[in-house]
C-alpha cells in the first residue's frame, strides 16, 4: 500500500504526467484569458477604491476629479497593451520583460527587471487576496473579523490548485473569471439603463454622508494629491506583463494568440474601470480613507463597504440575491487574480534559474509539469506579507506597482533598441514602415510608463514604496551572488588538457562498530575492490565491547586485520579522521577509500531511535582531500514495502521492464566472508 504522504500528495496534486504530455498542457485563448489576465481584470475591483479614498483626503468635492483620473489611467493602460503586443511578437520565447531588457540593454538591466518582477508577483498575490477578503468581508462579518486566516487559507488553496498543473488551474478559474466580467458588466449596464432610460434616482448608501477633509489641499498640494491618486489608480495595469512572460503556454500560433488575449484584456479592463467610476459619480458614491475620522454624520454602526459592493446595493437593492452575487464574484476574482502571479513567478524563476541567477531547483518541473518549487516559494513569501501587514490592502498597495513600472519602462527602452538594431539591416520598405510604427508605439509607451514610475516614486516612497525598492535591491544582489557562485563552480569543474595522474595506491578502511551482517558485507565488498591495503578500524570507547569484538574477530578468522583506535574522551569522529589523515600522509599520491556499513530502515520514525554518527562521519570525510567515501547499505525487512512504493511510482511513469519484486523475494546472496550471521546492530547513521 502507498504511504499516507504519497496518498495525500496524489489527492492534492494528482497523478504525475509524463514529459511528452507537455504539449497537452498548452492553453487556448479562452483558457489563457482567465489564467494570465485575471489580475488585470480584477484590478477594477480595488483600483476605483484606491482612486476615491485618496481623493477623499481633500474632501467630498475632490471626487469630481475621479473621471479624469480614470481617463488618465485608461490612456496609460491602452498604451501599455499596445506596446506589449509588439513584445510578444518580437520575443515569443517567454522571457518577457527580462529577456527584452537582457538582450537589448545588457544583463544588469535584465537582472533589475527580474528582481522587480519577482517582488511584484509576490505583492500581486498579497494585494489580490487581501482585497478579496475585504470585499467578502463587506457582506460576511465573520470574514472581516478573521481576514488574515481567510487570506492565508486562500493562498494555500491557490497553491494546491496550481500544483495540479497549468491547464487544470486555468479550467477551474475560467468560469469565475468570465462570471465576474458578466456580473460587473451587467451591474454597470443595469445601473446606466435605470439612470438614463428609466429615470430612476439611484443614490449610493454613502451618498448622503458628510465627509470631512483630512487636510486643506490647494495649489501644489492638490497637484501632488492628484498625482498620488493617479499612481494608486495605475494599479489597474498590473498583470499585463504576465502574458508576455507566458507566451510559451499558449497554443500555436503562440504570438498571435497572446497578442489577441492582450487586446481582449485591455478592452474589457478599460470598459469595466470606466463604467464603475462613471456609475459611482452618477450615484454620488463616497469612499474615504479613514471612516472613523472623516465621516462626520452617518447611521449608527455604519461600516464602509467597498465600491463594487455599494454599487451592487444601489443597483440591485440591499439584501438582494444579486448583491451577494456581486460581492461573491468580486471576492472570488480577486482571490483568483493571484493566479496570474502563480503562473508568472514560476516561469520567470525557471528562466532566471536557467541563466544561473537563482537556484537550479526552480528550473525543475514537478509531477504535473508545473514549476512546483517556484509555486511554493511564491506562496510562502506572499503569506509572510499577508501576515506582516495583517491583510490590509491600503498598506500593501503602497508597496505595489513600483516593480511592474520598473519592468514596463526598461522593457520599452529595450524594444526601442530592438527596432533600431533591425532598422540598420532591413531594406524592405513595407517591413521598415512596420518597424517605425512599432518603435513609435514603444517610445510612447516608455514615456508614459517612465512618467508613472517617477510619479509613483515621488508620491509613495515614504508611504511604503521604499520597502519594495529595498527588496528589489536585496534580490538583485542575491542573484548576482548566486551567479558568481555557479560561475566559480563551473570554472573549477572545467576539464583541463593535462591528463589526470593516477593514484599510486589505494588504501581501503572498513569502519566497524559490531560484527554483524552490515559489517561482513562491507568487508566482502571492500575485498572485491582489490585495494592495495585493507584494514578494519574500530574506535575504543568501551573496553568491554572492544575486547568482545576482538575475540569474535579472532574466532571467525576474518582475513582482514582489525585496528583499534583509542578514544579516551569517547569521541568517534575525530579519532577516525586522524587515522585516515595519517594513512594518506605517508604518500600524497595515495588515496584512501573508507567503507561505512549501515543498515536502512523503512520508516522515518525508526531513524529517530538511533544516532547519526555515520552521517556525521560522511559529512566530515567529504572535506578530506584524497579520501573516497563508500556507503554499504543493508536493507532491513521494514524496507520491503518502501521498495515496492518506489517501484509502483516508477511503473506509473514508465513501462515495466522486468518481473515485479515482492516482499517475499529472497535477499541478494551474501558473499562467502559475510555468510556468518550476527546480532542486529545500530541503525542508518549509527556508529559504524
Amino acid at each position: 500500500m502507498a504511504s499516507p504522504t504519497s496518498l495525500l500528495k496524489r489527492l492534492l496534486v494528482g497523478r504525475p504526467f509524463r514529459s511528452d504530455r507537455l504539449q497537452h498542457t498548452l492553453l487556448p485563448k479562452r483558457i489563457a484569458l482567465p489564467v494570465f489576465a485575471s489580475d488585470a481584470l480584477s484590478s477594477v475591483a480595488y483600483a476605483p477604491d484606491e482612486i476615491l479614498l485618496t481623493l477623499s483626503i481633500a474632501g467630498a468635492s475632490a471626487f469630481l476629479f475621479s473621471p479624469w483620473i480614470a481617463l488618465a489611467v485608461v490612456v496609460v493602460m491602452l498604451t501599455v497593451v499596445a506596446s506589449y503586443r509588439q513584445n510578444v511578437h518580437a520575443y515569443p520565447s517567454g522571457g518577457g520583460d527580462y529577456e527584452v531588457a537582457t538582450v537589448n540593454l545588457g544583463p544588469r538591466a535584465g537582472l533589475a527587471v527580474g528582481s522587480a518582477l519577482l517582488v511584484d508577483y509576490v505583492l500581486t498575490v498579497a494585494v489580490s487576496v487581501s482585497s478579496g477578503v475585504a470585499n467578502l468581508g463587506s457582506v460576511v462579518p465573520f470574514v472581516a473579523s478573521h481576514k488574515v486566516l481567510i487570506a492565508v487559507s486562500a493562498v494555500v488553496l491557490l497553491t494546491a490548485m496550481n500544483l495540479r498543473g497549468l491547464r487544470e488551474s486555468g479550467t477551474a478559474f475560467a468560469i469565475p473569471t468570465y462570471g465576474f466580467v458578466i456580473v460587473i458588466g451587467g451591474m454597470i449596464l443595469t445601473g446606466l439603463v435605470r439612470y438614463f432610460v428609466l429615470g430612476d434616482d439611484l443614490r449610493a448608501p454613502s451618498a448622503g454622508l458628510e465627509i470631512q477633509a483630512e487636510h486643506s489641499v490647494t495649489g501644489f498640494a492638490l497637484i501632488f494629491l492628484l498625482l498620488r491618486t493617479f499612481s494608486s489608480g495605475c494599479a489597474a495595469l498590473t498583470g499585463v506583463e504576465a502574458i508576455s512572460n507566458g507566451v510559451p503556454a499558449f497554443k500555436a500560433p503562440k504570438s498571435r494568440n497572446a497578442a489577441t488575449t492582450l487586446l481582449l484584456l485591455g478592452s474589457i479592463s478599460v470598459a469595466m474601470l470606466v463604467g464603475i467610476i462613471w456609475l459611482a459619480r452618477l450615484t454620488g458614491l463616497q469612499f474615504v480613507e479613514d471612516p472613523t475620522t472623516q465621516i462626520l454624520s452617518g447611521p449608527d454602526g455604519y461600516v464602509q463597504k467597498t465600491v463594487t459592493t455599494q454599487l451592487g446595493e444601489t443597483v440591485f437593492g440591499g439584501g438582494s440575491v444579486l448583491l451577494y452575487v456581486v460581492a461573491g464574484m468580486t471576492a472570488l476574482i480577486l482571490f483568483l487574480a493571484a493566479n496570474t502571479a502563480f503562473n508568472g513567478f514560476p516561469v520567470l524563476g525557471s528562466i532566471l534559474a536557467q541563466d544561473r541567477y537563482l537556484p537550479r531547483q526552480l528550473h525543475t518541473r514537478g509531477d504535473r509539469l508545473a514549476f512546483s518549487n517556484g509555486i511554493v516559494f511564491l506562496a510562502v513569501f506572499a503569506i509572510v506579507l499577508i501576515v506582516g501587514f495583517q491583510a490590509e490592502v491600503t498598506k500593501l498597495i503602497q508597496l505595489y506597482i513600483v516593480g511592474v513600472f520598473v519592468s514596463f519602462t526598461l522593457s520599452q527602452a529595450g524594444m526601442i533598441r530592438h527596432w533600431n538594431r533591425h532598422l540598420r539591416t532591413e531594406r524592405d520598405p513595407q517591413a521598415r514602415r512596420r518597424m517605425f510604427r512599432s518603435r513609435a508605439i514603444n517610445a510612447f509607451g516608455m514615456a508614459m510608463t517612465g512618467t508613472v514610475l517617477v510619479i509613483v516614486l515621488i508620491t509613495k516612497f515614504l508611504l511604503g514604496a521604499w520597502i519594495a525598492i529595498a527588496a528589489m535591491g536585496v534580490i538583485y544582489l542575491l542573484m548576482l551572488a548566486i551567479r558568481r557562485h555557479y560561475d566559480r563552480i563551473a570554472a573549477e569543474l572545467e576539464p583541463t588538457e593535462v591528463r589526470g595522474v593516477l593514484p599510486a595506491r589505494n588504501h581501503a578502511i572498513v569502519l566497524v562498530s559490531k560484527l554483524h551482517q552490515p559489517t561482513l558485507r562491507a568487508i566482502a565488498y571492500a575485498r572485491a575492490t582489490r585495494p592495495d591495503t585493507l584494514t578494519a578500524v574500530t574506535v575504543n570507547v568501551d573496553e568491554k565491547d572492544t575486547r568482545q569484538l576482538q575475540q569474535e574477530w579472532e574466532r571467525r578468522e576474518l582475513p582482514v586485520p582489525l585496528t583499534v583506535v583509542d578514544s579516551p574522551y569517547r569521541e568517534i569522529t575525530r579519532p577516525i579522521l586522524n587515522f585516515v589523515a595519517n594513512t594518506r600522509r605517508e604518500s600524497p599520491r595515495d588515496v584512501v577509500t573508507v567503507f561505512i556499513p549501515e543498515y536502512v530502515v523503512g520508516h522515518w520514525w525508526e531513524n529517530l531511535l538511533h544516532n547519526q554518527s555515520a552521517l556525521r562521519l560522511k559529512g566530515r570525510l567529504l572535506f578530506e582531500p584524497g579520501v573516497m567515501v563508500t556507503s554499504v547499505p543493508w536493507q532491513l525487512a521494514s524496507t520491503a514495502t518502501k521498495n515496492l512504493d518506489r517501484l509502483d511510482e516508477t511503473l506509473s511513469r514508465t513501462p515495466a521492464r522486468g518481473p515485479r519484486v515482492t516482499p517475499h523475494s529472497a535477499p541478494p546472496p551474501v558473499p562467502p566472508v559475510a555468510a556468518a550471521s550476527g546480532e542486529p546492530g545500530p541503525s542508518t547513521g549509527d556508529r559504524p
